[in-house]
Formats: C-alpha cells, structure tokens, sequence
C-alpha cells in the first residue's frame, strides 16, 4: 500500500484593506427638464422642484442599453486609476436594469471593456447596489482572492417608467458611475460597510410583473404593470429611518462622529429625503454632496455619479472621511465610510 505525503497547509496571510483608487462616471446626452414633462404629463415645474429638488434627468437613447452606459463610466475610472481592463480581475454591476435576465449585463461590460480576466456577476439591490458591491469587492481583495475590482452602478430607469403616472416619471433617470479597489499598503480605504434589508416592505417600492411569480402577458403590459410603482410616504419614511440608522451604525463601527465627516454622498432620491437625513444625524447641508437637481434618480448610479463627480471636482481630498449613505426597493439599505 502507498502512502502518500499529506502537505501541511500554508499559513494564511493577513487580511488586505481595499481603497477606491479610481471613479468615473457616464450621463446620457438628452436632458429631459421639467418643462418637457410638462408636455407628457399633468405636472409643473414648480410641482416637482418643491417636492423632490429635481430639475432635469438624463434618457439614454433607445438604442444605448445599461451595459453601454456602464461600459463608458467603467472605462473612465480605469483610465483615472492608470489600469489596463486585463488587469480587472473582479467586475461587478449593481442594476435593476439589466440588458437582459441572462447573461449578467457584468458579462456584456467584459466584452464591450476587454477585461477578459474578470469575474463577472450582477448584484440587485436596487438603489442600494453600488454600495452592496463596494463591500462584495472588498471581501475579495481583502481576503486575497481577487486584487483588482472594478464596481459600477448602472440604471435605464426611462425603460421602466410609466410617462402617464406622474408621481414616478418626474422621479427618474438614466446613468452610470464606477469605482475601481485595490489595495494600497497602509492606508485603510473602504473602512466599512453596514448592510441590511427588510423583505417586510417589497410590496412599497416593485415592478410587479416580469418574474417568475408573474410573467408578462398581453394584459399586464397594457396595464403596466411591467413599470415603477411605489408607495411615495411609505417609501420616504422607510427611507429616511433606514438611512440614517446606517449612517450612524458605521460610524460607531469606526470609532467617528458625523464632526469627523468631511463630506456626505447620499442617495440621490429625493431632496428632502436628504434635508431630513441631515437633520437627523446633525450634519449641515453644505457638507452634502447633491446633484439630483441634474440626474434625478438613476436608482444603483446615483451615489457612484455623485462620488465621481466629487472626487473630480475636488470637493473630497486625500484623507478625508467620506459617508455614503444609500437606500432602495427591498427594501435595502447601505452606509460606508471611506477614508479617501
């Protein structure tokens, strides 16, 4: 009988951090301003200013599907990081608007970038996916399986949109942004993420048919059924409580106040969503960071535009404490602080 040599397991090494060492961002080229809506449906420009904050939002082109426009944000923030996509090894796309149920639109984003190394997959967790992606990628860099991820969040809302429900139309919009990890030696990064969800509220914020548990049909498309429907002051309560509980969950996590915060990137959902998440955590609204006047919401982009657009304009600055603070259907929620 042989016997064969049983090897000894190496030691694991130590736990890596992972820091954002690049974004980018796409935004479709139509804009769609208030005035237009005006036009499609019984609304005002006044209507939507005083009750959500929005101005105008981008649609992509009928032909331009949510892995162009993640392709295109994917691409800037590999060119901002200097990283060639062969050397993406993780890429994920957080989205409630997939090209199509399968494949993952992550697949269609490796083709289209060339990151023939990457793994791919999708995460749904509606506005609360870039975050929910941050965290997945930073457990696979810091636990050394994967070294550089590539994350975007990515959303054609205008394709599941009903334009003659003017309560949800005026709300929604089309767009990408992107976030490449790495890490990088002593500086800590991603510090942490705090997650959850309460399957309690699906019924607040759904499209209810398309799925398996309904499929489409004749009847429901002409219903619309296969659109947004949402539940505007269940969804805002839930949405403030959750967000700010997020908020100070991980900032307890790391031993910081909202003091200590230099900027707060917040779901770009809803103007006073945001007015009352600042109050409640007590940080002054100039310390936020909003741009929903000019996107609306663009559900799993929404905060990944606003952090690219942040850190190129400079408003957040190497050392900085960020807060991004985020919620969706699910209902889902998410907070992370980052030390940029």
């Amino acid at each position: 009988m042989t016997k064969h040599k049983v090897r000894s397991p190496r030691s694991p090494e130590p736990p890596r951090t992972a820091s954002i060492v690049g974004t980018g961002s796409y935004t479709p080229s139509r804009v769609l301003t208030n005035a237009d809506l005006e036009k499609i449906v019984d609304t005002s420009d006044e209507w939507i200013v005083t009750r959500t904050g929005i101005r105008e939002r981008r649609i992509a082109a009928p032909n331009e599907a949510t892995s162009d426009m993640a392709t295109k944000a994917g691409a800037a923030a590999l060119e901002q990081a200097g990283i060639k996509a062969e050397e993406v090894d993780l890429l994920i796309v957080a989205t409630v608007s997939p090209d199509m149920w399968f494949p993952s639109t992550a697949c269609f984003v490796q083709r289209k970038l060339g990151a023939k190394n990457a793994t791919c997959f999708d995460i749904s967790a509606a506005c609360a996916g870039f975050l929910y992606g941050l965290e997945t990628a930073q457990q696979f860099i810091t636990s050394r399986t994967k070294n550089t991820a590539l994350v975007i969040g990515a959303d054609k809302l205008s394709a599941l949109v009903d334009w003659t429900d003017r309560n949800t139309c005026v709300l929604f919009g089309d767009g990408a942004g992107a976030a490449v990890l790495r890490n990088r030696g002593d500086v800590h990064g991603l510090l942490v993420t705090t997650m959850g969800s309460d399957g309690t509220q699906t019924d607040i914020l759904q499209i209810p048919v398309g799925g398996s548990a309904a499929p489409l049909t004749s009847a429901n498309i002409n219903d619309r059924m296969n659109t947004i429907k949402m539940s505007g002051r269940e969804v805002f309560k839930h949405a403030v409580n959750a967000m700010v509980r997020a908020a100070f969950e991980a900032l307890e996590h790391c031993g910081l106040t909202p003091d200590d915060i230099a900027c707060v990137i917040p779901h770009q959902a809803n103007m006073r969503i945001i007015e009352a998440v600042g109050e409640r955590i007590k940080v002054p609204i100039d310390r936020f960071y909003v741009n929903l006047d000019k996107y609306g919401n663009t559900s799993a982009a929404a905060v990944a535009i606003a952090l690219d657009e942040a850190n190129r304009t400079g408003r957040i600055r190497k050392g900085d404490y960020v807060l991004l603070v985020v919620f969706g259907g699910g209902l889902t929620w998410a907070s992370s602080v980052i030390q940029w």
